[in-house]
C-alpha cells in the first residue's frame, strides 16, 4: 500500500512538472509572438490539468490563456479567463498566484478603458508583490501602472513608474519587460514632445527586440519611429519605418490572429466541458460513498426498509443520470452547431480581411513607387540613381511578396499563375545583390557572383518570382553566415533551339543544417532549431515559399549541408529565349502623343495626402491642370460646378465610396471619363467597376508607362467624341 502511494506521488509530480513546462513554453511563445505555438502548449497544459483534477494549475492555465487572448485582442475572452483564475486562487488563498493574475487583470481593464477597475486591480497586485517579496513581478507591475497613467493622458506620471521599474528589471535580466518598458517610455516622451529623447529610448527597445527576436517589440518600435519622425516632419524617414512596421505587422502570424482566436475558443471551450463532466463524475462518486455509508447504518436497524429504499433511490438516480446525459448530449450538439457557424464566420472574416488588407498594403506601396519615380525624373546623381533603382526593385519585390501572402490559399492549391514576360536575368540578379549588399556588409560577408556569359541576355519567364526565390535563398545565407563567403553561380546546362536550361547554385560557409532538420526545413514555420529562431529571428516561411514557387515552375529545390560547414542550395529552371518584339505598356508609352494631355483638367479624388501629392506632381510635370477632392461628396460637388476633362477616382474613402460617387456623377454627367485609381484587389471586381460607370482601371502601385497609356487612351476618346 505504501509503495503504491509513493508511485502515485511520483506520477502526480511528473504531471505537474509537465504542466509547468508547457506553461513556461506558452509564455515564451507569447512574448515572441508565436501565437499558434502558445495555443498548442496551453491546450496541452489544460488537458493535463483537467485530467489530473488540479484546480491550482487550471487557474494558472486560465491566467496564461488570458495573456494569449490579450495578445490576440480578444479582450472579453481575456477578462473571462482571468476572472476564472482569480476565483480559484481566492478560494485557495494563493497570494503569489493572485499577484500575477491581478497584474494581468489590471492590464486587461486598461485595454478596455475601464481605468477605475484597472487601478484597483493593479494596486492589489502591487500590495501582494510587496507583501510576498515577489521581485520578478515588481518590474512588470510598474510597467502596467505606467501604461495605465499613459492611457489616462498623464505621460509624466507614466515615466515616473517606468523609471521605478527599470532597476529591478535590469538586475533580474528580464529582457522582454525591459524592451516593453523602453517602448512605452518612448511613447510617453513623444506625447510630451521630447522627440529626440523618445528616439533614443526607442533605439534601446529596438536593440533588445532585434537581439532577442521579439517581433511584436520590433513592430511597435518601427511604428513609433514612424510617428516620431512624422512629428519631426521628416516624412521620408517616417514612411520607411512605417513600411518596416507593416512588414512585421502583416506577417502570417499577424494575418492569422483572428483565426488563432477562433481556434483557441473552439479548443479550450471543449476543455471547459471536460471540467464540468469531471466535476459531475466526482459529485456522483461522493454521492455513492454517502449512499454506502447510509446503507451500512440503516442495515443495523431495519434491513428490509434499507433494501427497498436503496432500490427506490437507485431507480431515481438512474433516471437523473439518464436525464443529465441527455442534457449533456443536447448541449454538445448545440455547441457543435455553434462551432460550425463560428468556423463559417471565420472563413468569411478571412475573405473580408484579405480584401481589406490588399488596400491597406498597396496604398503605402503606391507612395513608395510614386516617390521613387518622381525622384528618378529629377536628374539624380549616379550614386543616388543606383539607390533609387534598388528602391524601385525592392518595391516591386515587396508588391510580389504581398500578393503571395494574400494568395496563400491559391499557392497551396497550385492556383498561383506564373507570368511570362521578357527580362534580363543577369541584371535581375545584380539588382537582388545590390538590394542585399548592405545586409551582407553588415555581417561582414563577401558575395561572389559567377554568371555564365553564354546565357542569352533576354529570357522569358517570371522575373519577380525568380527574384523572390533568390532573395529568400541569398538572404538566408547572409542571415546564417557571419564573417564568411557566399557564392552565387548561374550556369547553362543546355541550349536547345529557343530554350535554355540553367542551373542556379547558392552556397555559403555559415552555420549549416543538421541531417535531422534537413528533412523538415522546407515545411511552413520551420527553422533549424529554437535557438536559431531566437538568435536570427524570421518566420520560417522563406524556404517553404521557395519550394512552392519552384514546384509551380516544374522544378525542385535541392539541399546539401553539414552542421558547422555551411549549406548549398541548387535547382534547375527552363526559360524561353526572348525574341525582341514590341510588347505591353512600355512600347505603347513610347508612341503616346503627350500634347493631347497639355492643359487638360484632371480631378484627383483621393483621401491619402501623400498619394494626392504624388499624383498631382506626376500630372503637373506633364503640363496637366490638377484639382484634388478629399472624398466622394466633395468630388460630386466639384464635378457639378466645374468642367473637368478626366476624373481619377480612389475606391476606399471616408463617407461614400468611389463606386457610389461615380454612380451619382453618372446621373448628371455621362460623358466625362472616370478612371479607377485604386489599391483594391481586381480579380473578382472588374465587372462591378465597369457596370457602375468607370471607363478604365489603374491598379496601385502602377508603372508610369501604364498610367499615361490609359490616361492618353481616355482623353483621346473624349476628344474624338467631342
Amino acid at each position: 500500500m505504501a509503495y503504491s502511494q509513493i508511485e502515485d506521488t511520483k506520477d502526480s509530480t511528473k504531471v505537474k512538472d509537465a504542466i509547468e513546462n508547457y506553461l513556461i513554453k506558452a509564455s515564451e511563445a507569447i512574448n515572441t509572438a508565436r501565437l499558434s505555438n502558445a495555443l498548442h502548449n496551453i491546450t496541452q497544459a489544460k488537458e493535463l490539468a483537467v485530467a489530473n483534477q488540479d484546480k491550482t494549475y487550471r487557474a494558472k492555465v486560465s491566467r496564461i490563456l488570458a495573456e494569449l487572448y490579450l495578445e490576440l485582442g480578444d479582450l472579453n475572452s481575456a477578462k473571462e479567463q482571468i476572472t476564472k483564475a482569480i476565483k480559484i486562487q481566492n478560494e485557495e488563498q494563493n497570494e503569489i498566484a493572485l499577484a500575477n493574475s491581478y497584474n494581468v487583470c489590471g492590464s486587461i481593464h486598461t485595454k478596455l478603458k475601464d481605468f477605475k477597475n484597472a487601478e484597483k486591480h493593479l494596486q492589489i497586485a502591487s500590495s501582494l508583490v510587496e507583501k510576498n517579496n515577489l521581485e520578478t513581478l515588481e518590474g512588470p507591475v510598474k510597467i502596467n501602472i505606467g501604461l495605465l497613467a499613459l492611457e489616462m493622458n498623464d505621460p509624466e506620471e507614466a515615466i515616473i513608474h517606468f523609471n521605478k521599474g527599470l532597476p529591478k528589471i535590469e538586475s533580474l535580466g528580464q529582457s522582454y519587460y525591459k524592451a516593453k518598458l523602453y517602448t512605452n517610455k518612448a511613447k510617453a516622451q513623444m506625447v510630451l514632445g521630447s522627440l529626440d529623447e523618445a528616439i533614443a529610448t526607442n533605439d534601446l527597445a529596438m536593440q533588445i527586440g532585434t537581439e532577442m527576436g521579439y517581433s511584436e517589440i520590433q513592430s511597435e518600435s518601427f511604428e513609433l519611429y514612424s510617428k516620431i519622425y512624422e512629428k519631426k516632419e521628416d516624412f521620408k524617414t517616417s514612411l520607411i519605418n512605417l513600411r518596416f512596421h507593416q512588414q512585421f505587422k502583416d506577417s502570417l502570424f499577424n494575418i492569422n490572429k483572428e483565426i488563432i482566436a477562433q481556434e483557441a475558443r473552439a479548443k479550450l471551450n471543449i476543455g471547459d466541458d471536460k471540467v464540468k463532466i469531471e466535476e459531475l463524475t466526482e459529485e456522483n462518486k461522493q454521492q455513492q460513498k454517502s449512499l454506502k455509508l447510509g446503507r451500512l447504518t440503516t442495515i443495523l436497524s431495519i434491513a428490509l426498509i434499507t433494501i427497498l429504499s436503496l432500490l427506490t433511490l437507485s431507480l431515481y438516480k438512474n433516471n437523473n443520470l439518464r436525464a443529465r446525459a441527455n442534457e449533456l448530449l443536447q448541449n454538445k450538439n448545440t455547441e457543435l452547431i455553434l462551432a460550425k457557424e463560428n468556423a463559417e464566420r471565420a472563413s468569411e472574416a478571412k475573405v473580408q480581411f484579405l480584401s481589406t488588407i490588399t488596400h491597406e498594403l498597396r496604398t503605402p506601396l503606391y507612395a513608395v513607387t510614386g516617390l521613387t519615380h518622381l525622384l528618378l525624373e529629377e536628374s539624380p546623381t549616379p550614386n543616388q540613381k543606383e539607390h533609387l533603382n534598388s528602391l524601385k526593385f525592392s518595391g516591386e519585390y515587396l508588391l510580389s511578396l504581398i500578393n503571395n501572402i494574400l494568395d496563400l490559399n491559391k499557392l497551396e492549391a497550385n492556383k498561383v499563375e506564373i507570368e511570362n514576360t521578357s527580362f534580363n536575368l543577369q541584371k535581375r540578379i545584380n539588382d537582388v545583390l545590390i538590394a542585399l549588399g548592405k545586409s551582407a556588409k553588415d555581417r561582414n560577408n563577401k558575395l561572389h557572383y559567377e554568371f555564365d556569359k553564354s546565357i542569352p541576355s533576354k529570357l522569358k519567364g517570371d522575373p519577380l518570382k525568380i527574384s523572390q526565390i533568390l532573395i529568400n535563398l541569398i538572404g538566408n545565407s547572409i542571415k546564417f553566415t557571419q564573417n564568411g563567403d557566399i557564392w552565387i553561380k548561374v550556369k547553362m546546362i543546355n541550349h536547345i533551339e529557343n530554350k535554355v536550361f540553367l542551373n542556379f547554385e547558392i552556397r555559403d560557409n555559415g552555420v549549416g543544417i543538421s541531417d535531422k532538420k534537413q528533412q523538415s526545413i522546407f515545411e511552413n514555420f520551420t527553422q533549424g532549431s529554437v535557438q536559431i529562431n531566437r538568435k536570427f529571428g524570421g518566420t520560417g516561411l522563406g524556404l517553404s515559399i521557395v519550394k512552392n514557387l519552384l514546384s509551380l515552375m516544374d522544378s525542385e529545390i535541392k539541399l546539401e549541408s553539414e552542421l558547422g560547414q555551411g549549406s548549398r542550395f541548387h535547382f534547375d529552371l527552363k526559360f524561353d529565349v526572348f525574341e525582341d518584339v514590341v510588347s505591353n505598356y512600355q512600347e505603347e508609352a513610347k508612341k503616346i502623343d503627350y500634347s493631347v494631355m497639355i492643359d487638360k483638367k484632371v480631378l484627383v479624388v483621393e483621401d491619402n495626402k501623400i498619394n494626392q501629392l504624388i499624383t498631382r506632381k506626376i500630372l503637373e510635370k506633364n503640363k496637366m491642370i490638377c484639382d484634388v477632392a478629399d472624398n466622394g461628396d466633395i468630388a460630386i460637388n466639384k464635378t457639378k460646378n466645374n468642367e473637368f476633362d478626366l476624373i481619377l477616382m480612389d475606391i476606399h474613402m471616408p463617407g461614400i465610396s468611389g463606386i457610389e460617387a461615380t454612380k451619382q456623377i453618372r446621373e448628371f454627367n455621362t460623358e466625362i471619363p472616370i478612371v479607377a485609381l485604386t489599391a483594391v484587389t481586381l480579380d473578382d471586381n472588374l465587372d462591378e467597376f465597369y457596370n457602375n460607370g468607370f471607363n478604365d482601371i489603374i491598379p496601385k502601385p502602377y508603372k508610369t508607362e501604364e498610367f499615361f497609356t490609359k490616361l492618353h487612351k481616355a482623353l483621346s476618346k473624349k476628344t474624338i467624341s467631342s
